[in-house]
């Protein structure tokens, strides 16, 4: 009982040191992205307006944006809207942008809230962010998550196949092509995709050359075309397909030569059971570091195809909103990226002490 409570108060105590972290780098993210974004020799105010505008119109946009003040103020009153925890005028509590309550209060006109983040509005469209981002999000997670399904399931399979045919042709094959998957680009693979069966081969593969997961149908209706997370969720996996297959190979060879496997096969284990209960599984620990970075990496990833395929999620909003200069989308995107790499890496910690008793949390 008191190992089970010890054991509980580490992973308590290694949890919030590591959100503490996580919420330090994400904060240093914001102030270094928004810095960046907000020197840059670049007018959101005269992008929304395009080619007709004048100088008062510009000027009443600038102002009415906020970016006519210090460059200081403008990245505080930001991390101000974003931070859950944030000392507001006691007017605004509880109506948009800042709904929450207060935990008490700082001055006669100010309080310290506990408020849902603010993040904004487009500069370009006027739409919340916040919608912008709940509807692209749950497409590049789906996207995201197809392709590491893809990856973790044929890489491991052809990395543990490959060591138990080592050195005959089979183990050549899939060593040649993982090195190829390995060292193509994403967008490269993608446009191979895109031409050889969604364009070329159109007519058997019934795939389009681009199109997104919820698309409208003749009658104006939204409707989830699910043929089209195919080709960008296997241009987005190949990557990472290559090289977990290269680290299962290499790793599950240096288990099966370890002592501890040559002792379970003297015992008189089937050489099924010592892969299943012993080589396989030790073998997973430098899989699932790789895992853990392509993971988030997939997202990077992302990017790229969805533009490709003209898939509307996470990616193609942020490319968008970077030629457009919308400040808002870039940074709230910014943000959950960091959040998911932030949280990967924590989850990862985990799985390790999981699959490793010995590994201990510090």
């Amino acid at each position: 009982m008191s190992i089970f409570i010890n054991g509980f108060k580490d992973m308590s105590r290694f949890l919030i040191t590591r959100l503490f972290h996580g919420i330090m780098t994400l904060v240093i993210v914001v102030v270094l992205i928004s810095a960046l974004i907000y020197i840059a020799p670049v007018d959101p105010a005269r992008l929304t307006f395009g080619q007709r505008s004048d100088v008062s119109a510009v000027e009443l946009k600038t102002k009415q944006l906020g970016l006519d003040q210090p460059l200081y103020k403008q990245m505080l009153y930001y991390l101000r809207d974003v931070s859950p925890v944030a000392v507001i005028p006691s007017e605004s509590l509880g109506s948009k942008p800042y709904r929450g309550f207060a935990i008490f209060t700082v001055s006669g006109e100010k309080v310290l809230a506990l408020k849902l983040p603010y993040l904004r509005d487009s500069f370009q469209t006027g739409r919340s962010v916040s919608d912008l981002l709940a509807q692209a999000i749950p497409k590049t997670i789906l996207l995201a998550l197809s392709a590491f399904v893809i990856a973790i399931v044929l890489g491991i399979f052809l990395g543990v196949f490959a060591a138990l045919k080592k050195d005959t042709w089979i183990d050549n094959i899939i060593i040649s092509l993982s090195v190829i998957g390995y060292s193509v680009p994403s967008y490269v693979s993608a446009i191979i995709l895109a031409l050889v069966f969604g364009y070329w081969l159109e007519h058997i593969t019934g795939l389009n050359i681009q199109g997104s997961l919820v698309e409208l149908n003749d009658y104006g209706d939204e409707v989830i075309v699910w043929k089209n997370l195919i080709l960008p969720a296997i241009a987005l996996g190949i990557r990472p397909l290559a090289v977990i297959a290269q680290l299962t190979r290499s790793a599950f060879l240096d288990i099966m030569s370890q002592d501890f496997i040559r002792t379970a096969q003297a015992k008189g284990l089937r050489y099924i059971d010592v892969i299943k209960k012993h080589a396989f599984r030790n073998s997973l620990n430098p899989v699932v570091t790789a895992v853990s970075g392509w993971l988030a990496s997939l997202l990077a990833g992302a990017f790229f195809v969805e533009n490709v395929f003209n898939f509307k999620g996470l990616g193609q909003l942020t490319v968008t909103a970077l030629l457009n200069y919308d400040i808002p989308v870039i940074l709230a995107c910014v943000i959950f990226t960091s959040g998911v790499f932030i949280f990967i890496n924590i989850l990862v910690d985990v799985i390790y002490k999981i699959l490793d008793p010995k590994i201990k949390l510090g």
